[in-house]
């Protein structure tokens, strides 16, 4: 079956021996976490010979090489170990399931000497690219990418961007000149022979979400006709696996649980893992013991204390390649960690929040209706929905440096999620937000984190709710087979009620209970003063040195109590350390001004005191 991969190439125009000593350089010197933890992937130097790295091109595909007009390209594979090779003009493609019959990401040459760069819908791999005077070097890791770049300087608009949603909007990056090609698009550059001039890219829409014009009512043909579809994409996810046991990771939540359930009614052998909070946080795990339980599947409990998270903290950074602010990313870590010692194909749930309406789209809905009858209230619609992602937008004036704060004047978080939110190809408001989910909170933060994480343990990730067939089979649903009432997922839980335990099935959904400000206002109170140390948010020059001071006494607005305590600062730690662990910037002198080296109950007094 082979081990996950990544690939790094360039094309266009220019002198080829700098550039194969460039790209030779580059993966000589690649730091062990770019590459998958299996096999010998890990010993690059002194020889690159059998040692997980191999070297494509160096011919163009269609003419000898000795044609000056025509540009030269070369691809390097990491961790390749007996996958199947691209497809027809491809040169590069990387799979997060390790299913190559579909990539999730390719690079294409076409016989009229252009390049393109594509990625599926669902997101499930990122593509990078950077143009370095008339080539363009591309990537599926961003680490792979920053020593081709002179300087590697963060992207403002990447900054705030993430700040507003906890991940980076595509096409940006958090690197200045280095930018992601969007799930479901196609970018496309021509050469021009005769000038040796790369032109601008061409982007391409290669598959949109799109409401179906006849939408399906009746409730008994949608139950057959889903039921059918779950179990076409189970089978065309194990079509590749003979008698070895897979995992998968069960929640105990409904999508994780008919996973579970699929894979058990194929025949195949599986090990379920779960999360273990202990007493913090909201316990999950006593449901995902009842579907164990009742599927008759093994279950291994992995338990997420305070001290492996911190102990997991930067292997994690470095993992997702890019900034993800989201406190389930820890905790993931440590499931396939745990998982990658007894398989190498993992299942997992995600995706089906977005292919059926799950719990979030309730005060949504309820805010476009308000909107309808109110055309003329506060806040725009897309600003509600804004307010979704509960991170730092709307306090870029006590968040920001003065000098960052004037960049990003002219820039409106709105914009980027304007194309999610198209009423022309969702007319409906319940199909528009399910867009705008899959676009969003999907292909750009659900999907590439959990291969990013699966693929830093060597793990083949697999999500049947990414099913193409599947997924545009729900835009033909109506509104009140995915939202019945207050009853969300409706259509889902009607299909597989006789699959799993009732009590499971219809269950309200409450999200999975990361005890985030529990931990960074009681265990981790400590190592707030040194990841978000003023003199190093001082430093570098786009936060107030005193940020995190202000969000845990509340100071810095009205909505950030309780658990988006924890939110926030995980948002603003996680940016940090991705600074000092994935660009490598050379950490400063750390400065004492701040409440963290005091034992808290002593600060709380001294404050009251104060007060």
């Amino acid at each position: 079956m082979g081990i996950p991969h990544h690939f790094l190439g360039y094309w266009g125009y220019g002198a080829q021996q700098e550039l194969e000593a460039l790209l030779t350089s580059v993966v000589e010197n690649l730091s062990p976490n770019l590459s998958p933890t299996r096999g010998e992937a890990l010993n690059f130097p002194p020889s690159l010979v059998g040692k997980g790295v191999r070297g494509l091109g160096l011919k163009n595909q269609f003419s000898a090489q000795e044609n000056n007009s025509l540009p030269i390209w070369n691809v390097v594979y990491i961790g390749l170990d007996g996958n199947s090779p691209p497809q027809q003009n491809q040169i590069a493609a990387i799979s997060a399931s390790g299913l190559f019959s579909s990539p999730d990401a390719w690079v294409s040459l076409q016989e009229n000497n252009c390049l393109i760069l594509g990625r599926e819908p669902f997101g499930k791999v990122p593509l990078y690219w950077t143009q370095q005077g008339q080539i363009i070097w591309f990537a599926s890791q961003l680490q792979l990418l920053l020593p081709i770049l002179q300087q590697s300087e963060v992207s403002i608009p990447g900054l705030y961007g993430y700040s507003c949603f906890s991940y980076v909007p595509t096409p940006l990056t958090p690197i200045k000149e280095v930018f992601a090609v969007t799930a479901g698009t196609e970018l496309v550059w021509q050469s021009d022979r005769q000038s040796g001039i790369l032109q601008t890219p061409e982007s391409k829409k290669i598959h949109s979400w799109r409401e179906a014009s006849e939408q399906l009512t009746d409730e008994a043909t949608a139950i057959t006709e889903l039921q059918t579809l779950l179990k076409n994409s189970i089978e065309r996810q194990i079509a590749d696996l003979k008698d070895e046991s897979v995992g998968v990771f069960l929640s105990g939540g409904l999508d994780s649980s008919v996973v579970a359930a699929l894979l058990v009614q194929a025949g195949v052998k599986v090990r379920a893992y779960t999360l273990d909070f202990g007493n913090s946080g909201i316990p999950e795990y006593l449901y995902a013991e009842q579907v164990a339980e009742f599927l008759k599947i093994p279950l291994v409990k992995v338990a997420v204390t305070p001290s492996s998270i911190e102990n997991a903290l930067i292997p994690t950074v470095q993992a997702l390649d890019l900034p993800f602010g989201d406190g389930v990313c820890v905790p993931l870590y440590l499931l396939s960690e745990r998982a990658s010692q007894e398989t190498q194909v993992i299942f997992n749930g995600e995706g089906g929040d977005q292919l059926f309406a799950g719990w979030t789209n309730k005060p949504l809905i309820a805010a476009g209706v308000y909107q309808a009858e109110n055309p003329a209230g506060q806040e725009t619609f897309i600003q509600q929905y804004l307010r979704t992602f509960h991170r730092l937008g709307g306090y870029e004036s006590q968040v920001y440096q003065p000098e960052v704060y004037a960049q990003i004047q002219n820039l409106h978080p709105e914009d980027w999620l304007l194309a999610a939110l198209d009423r022309n190809e969702c007319p409906s408001l319940l199909h528009r937000l399910r867009r705008a989910s899959l676009m969003l909170k999907g292909a750009q933060n659900i999907h590439p984190r959990a291969t990013a994480l699966g693929f830093a343990h060597g793990l083949w990730v697999r999500s049947p709710f990414c099913d193409l067939p599947l997924a545009e089979w729900t835009f033909r649903l109506s509104g009140e087979l995915c939202l019945h009432g207050a009853c969300e997922k409706y259509i889902l839980k009607r299909a597989v009620e006789n699959w799993l335990p009732p009590e499971i099935v219809w269950r309200q959904k409450r999200g999975m209970g990361v005890p985030l400000t529990s931990w960074c206002l009681n265990d981790f109170w400590h190592q707030l003063g040194i990841w978000l140390n003023p003199e190093r948010l001082r430093t570098h020059n786009h936060f107030y040195p005193h940020i995190a001071a202000q969000i845990v006494e509340g100071n810095l607005g009205g909505a950030i109590q309780g658990r988006r305590i924890g939110e926030t600062l995980w948002l603003l730690i996680m940016w940090q350390l991705w600074r000092s662990h994935v660009l490598n910037e050379e950490i400063t002198k750390q400065s004492w001004d701040h409440p963290f080296w005091l034992h808290r109950w002593l600060w709380r007094n001294f404050k009251r005191w104060q007060g």
